[in-house]
């Protein structure tokens, strides 16, 4: 048994009564205290004080793992506010009032958990009902540049604008943070995604984080220069990674598991939707990523496409596994984005993409057979075992026979700059018997 799973009993035993009936009770005390919290309350069923938080958080705040914390509404972290979440503490999005935690610019999360001790961010609702869209995610505004004229944007459903001058901006660190249930739909095209980076600047940090189960797309950013490592998107009801309006960052070592009763994309990448050439340009840099559709229709006939480039996007996409996922691997659509890759700013290489009825699109075909694309290889064993597509305990980890991801087709070594890390290895997670970095701290529940 995967120690994921013991987090997980654990953390279903103090969510066995979390509901908002249970919340409600409070009667007299849920009168908020400065705006934001509420005393503590015991309830019933949860074996630590319960607090609800409202409102808006203007100074420094810190959220221990002594108590539950109950989001009730949109609560905002405002400029020149910080909140601080020790390893360990669990906090509930209320579900009907769509619990919703917003960092506005000028404002920080830090969000420090472990591997032993993973903060957790889920529905109030009883485990074993619990289901997509239960509330509403985490929102992070950030300074840094967009390409939506004028330099600044609105958030979906009104969470905030973002977007400005400074690259360097920093909204806050999060680490081994798992966020599930999440991304509640307030109109039809208009549902929050579970982590959102909107204009957030690389002065922060954010590695080790889990988005399960989210309603939308699981992590997209929406321009800025944010970093990420080590990340997973798991049984997303959209795209599992999403960026759009000139996201130059970051990122290294992401990890997708598509369940078909609802996704769209693993990857579905924008530059501007509205104008393909505007910059600056969206061209993340990216290596190390897995990919695991959902080869079967037992839960639906969804989760058939891998990645898109598309609306004049760039990229650097290296060292990918690709599996399962029905229908098609790569697709490149449209001509500002054809563009990119024959003037030499797009660089795809080093992957392989298999169990697929279409690996490569037609617009990607030409690439890969002349060489533009190095090292890509079709309909060959990629080294992932089946258990890449079990819902309930996925395994990313490549066996220690793999004929490919072992090492005989050699990954691109990353750019030296402080931030990726030298591989020996394709994929998001390294061969057997090497540390699989997903254990200790992921959950993958159904309801």
């Amino acid at each position: 048994m995967r120690k994921a799973q013991g987090i997980m009993v654990h953390v279903s035993r103090i969510l066995a009564g979390l509901t908002l009936a249970a919340i409600t009770l409070a009667g007299p005390q849920a009168v908020p205290v400065s705006g934001q919290l509420q005393p503590p309350v015991n309830v019933p069923g949860i074996d630590r004080p319960v607090v609800v938080v409202t409102g808006e958080i203007t100074g420094p705040m810190n959220w221990t793992s002594n108590f539950v914390y109950v989001l009730r509404g949109a609560v905002f972290i405002k400029e020149g506010g910080t909140l601080n979440i020790a390893a360990g503490t669990l906090i509930a999005g209320e579900a009907g009032s769509v619990g919703t935690l917003i960092v506005e610019r000028g404002g920080r999360l830090n969000a420090l958990g472990t591997r032993e001790q993973p903060i957790v961010m889920t529905s109030d609702q009883p485990v074993g009902q619990r289901s997509r869209g239960d509330w509403g995610g985490l929102i992070i505004n950030g300074r840094a540049p967009v390409n939506i004229p004028g330099g600044e944007g609105v958030g979906e459903a009104q969470t905030g604008i973002y977007g400005g001058t400074d690259p360097n901006d920093n909204s806050g660190t999060m680490r081994y943070l798992r966020l599930e249930f999440a991304g509640s739909e307030f109109s039809p095209d208009n549902e929050l995604n579970g982590i959102a980076f909107q204009g957030v600047g690389r002065g922060g940090s954010y590695e080790y984080l889990q988005v399960h189960m989210n309603r939308d797309d699981a992590f997209e950013w929406f321009g800025g220069t944010a970093d990420i490592k080590y990340a997973i998107a798991s049984n997303t009801g959209d795209d599992s990674f999403d960026w759009t309006f000139g996201w130059t960052g970051r990122a290294q070592f992401l990890a997708v598991h598509q369940r078909s009763d609802d996704a769209d994309w693993g990857i579905e990448a924008d530059n501007n939707e509205f104008a393909n050439n505007l910059l600056p340009r969206s061209n993340p840099q990216i290596y190390n990523t897995t990919i695991c559709g959902d080869p079967d229709t037992n839960e639906g006939v969804e989760g058939f496409r891998a990645v898109l480039f598309r609306r004049g996007t760039a990229v650097t996409f290296r060292n990918f596994l690709i599996t399962g996922s029905r229908n098609l691997g790569m697709q490149i659509d449209g001509t500002a984005t054809l563009e990119q890759v024959t003037n030499g700013t797009t660089q795809i290489g080093s992957g392989v993409i298999w169990g697929v009825a279409t690996p490569l699109h037609a617009s990607a075909q030409p690439f890969v057979a002349n060489g533009r694309f190095p090292n890509v290889r079709v309909n060959v064993d990629g080294g992932l075992s089946s258990d890449c597509f079990n819902h309930p305990a996925p395994n990313f980890q490549p066996t220690s026979a793999a004929t490919l991801a072992g090492g005989q087709l050699a990954p691109i070594q990353p750019p030296n700059d402080g931030f990726f890390q030298t591989v020996t290895f394709i994929g998001a997670v390294p061969p057997a018997p090497q540390d699989d970095w997903t254990t200790g701290w992921t959950s993958y529940p159904q309801r």
